[in-house]
């Protein structure tokens, strides 16, 4: 038997249930996998209200990353065999496949292989988070070496990794925090600057870091009617993107009559998760960052599975700086 998180109605933290169910076996394409650690993602917060941009199918089950072993392959998988070590990276919907439980069926095109260096909570840490940054910030070519990059709620998970991955590639990183309190933090995180935004004036801030001159591109997830105040800040020629929606107000569009021209524009990581040749780019260059000491996963805080609740509680209370990862305890070893 194996266990699984799932939930039935949508709701708060209280609807999930950690439940027995059949091991299932993987089917074509799809491999088995022993959880060892699970990142927790917003978007699952919101899948669980039904706030998404997809709705469940009950009873459903959640959940985008996971690191771990594989127990057994599908038909068609030639690329693991069971024993290796891997993590696995968002790029299915979590109405048909979840990583929250012990031994999980996912499909193969979503399981990338796990450097034996690296340990399963900073693995299940990692793809989210450096995978959302490097599209803009990397892969895109929008961003040079000497650009200033604005990164709005930055002391979540994707925004800590999106201050490493700026500065990888030789951007400057401005950070943003509603209070003083992760201040700090974000400074021994690498931001060159932090704008606290219930104290300062963002534009105004922004112009003087930059000399007046605005940043190359502004990384937001927060979306809705602040986009405009950001974008009083971007450089003639610069870019918006907007890679969340955790402002539910509509989110107006920057126009050439208050702000100089710019590009304005929405992305996932599915855009390159679901591409095997952009995903194959990524995940080398995320490990290239992984080896050479240049990312490094910032976990906030773990919980137990059987905790799954109180986890999701802990990360709507919006108090974390980076990463909340859950733990699987196995008694014996991999299948």
């Amino acid at each position: 038997m194996a266990q699984l998180v799932q939930f039935d109605l949508l709701g708060g933290p209280e609807v999930l249930t950690l439940r027995e169910v059949e091991t299932r076996a993987p089917g074509a394409g799809e491999v088995r996998i022993r959880v060892d650690a699970i990142g927790l993602n917003r978007a699952e917060i919101m899948y669980r209200e039904g706030a998404y941009f997809y709705q469940p199918a009950f009873p459903s089950t959640l959940g985008y990353e996971a690191a771990g072993v594989i127990e057994a392959v599908g038909e068609g998988v030639d690329a693991f065999t069971a024993g290796d070590l891997v993590a696995v990276v968002p790029s299915f919907l979590q109405s048909e496949y979840g990583t929250y439980g012990d031994h999980v069926v996912l499909p193969a095109s979503a399981v990338v292989p796990r450097p034996a260096n690296v340990d399963p909570v900073s693995a299940a840490a990692v793809w989210m988070a450096y995978i959302t940054a490097y599209g803009p910030l990397a892969e895109s070519g929008r961003v040079r070496p000497g650009d200033h990059v604005l990164i709005t709620a930055a002391s979540s998970s994707v925004g800590l990794a999106a201050i490493q991955v700026a500065r990888h590639v030789g951007a400057i990183p401005i950070a943003t925090t509603r209070g003083t309190s992760k201040k700090q933090r974000l400074l021994d995180a690498g931001a060159a600057h932090v704008i606290v935004t219930d104290h300062e004036d963002l534009p105004a801030r922004i112009k003087e870091i930059t000399g007046g001159e605005g940043v190359r591109l502004a990384f937001d997830p927060v979306a809705g009617p602040g986009v405009e105040t950001i974008a009083q800040g971007i450089a003639p020629g610069g870019s918006l993107v907007v890679y969340g929606a955790l402002d539910p107000r509509p989110t107006p569009l920057p126009h050439a009559q208050s702000f100089p021209a710019l590009t304005s524009s929405t992305y996932t990581l599915f855009e390159i998760t679901t591409d095997p040749e952009r995903l194959a780019r990524a995940v080398a260059f995320v490990n290239a960052g992984l080896a050479s000491g240049s990312f490094t996963a910032v976990v906030d805080r773990t919980f137990d599975l059987a905790d799954i609740a109180e986890a999701h509680r802990y990360m709507e209370a919006n108090g974390q700086v980076g990463k909340i990862v859950v733990t699987v305890t196995h008694d014996g070893p991999a299948a």
